[in-house]
């Protein structure tokens, strides 16, 4: 089982990071100093309001800044946003969050599971190891 944390648990980094409006929506822009925490061009687990989601993790196309450009319901839409809704303008509607204002995002378990929180906020999170093996090690492994 997993255990449960609060965003203000020592072992919870938190990260200001800026949202920012796009032609298509929304986005959260990571700082430029905090970005090790996250990685680039992968699929992530990111918690609203306690519902697990994913975001894909962008690289600007100039530049090294990294943003969240939305927030789906499957790693699947995260990859291609097209084809589901993104949950992000929903909770900045909710959470009385503006563009071009702040936004922290907790680093639960870094490259694996973070939060979104309004500022002032706190969020509570299952923590929990991401899995050891990619699948395409595992699936080598069952070959072998």
């Amino acid at each position: 089982m997993a255990d449960r944390v609060s965003s203000d648990h020592p072992s919870v980094e938190t990260v200001r990071a800026t949202l920012a409006e796009t032609a298509t929506g929304i986005r959260v822009d990571l700082p430029g100093d905090e970005q090790e925490a996250f990685p680039a061009d992968e699929v992530v687990r990111v918690v609203l309001d306690g519902d697990e989601r994913f975001a894909r993790v962008e690289r600007a196309l100039t530049g090294e800044e990294l943003s969240i450009p939305g927030v789906y319901d499957t790693p699947d839409f995260a990859r291609e946003p097209r084809e589901g809704t993104d949950r992000l303008p929903g909770w900045v509607d909710d959470n009385g969050v503006r563009t071009g204002g702040s936004v922290l995002v907790d680093v639960v378990e870094p490259e694996f599971l973070y939060g979104l929180r309004a500022p002032g906020e706190t969020a509570y999170y299952d923590a929990r190891e991401p899995p050891a093996d990619s699948l395409a090690e595992i699936a080598k492994d069952l070959e072998d």
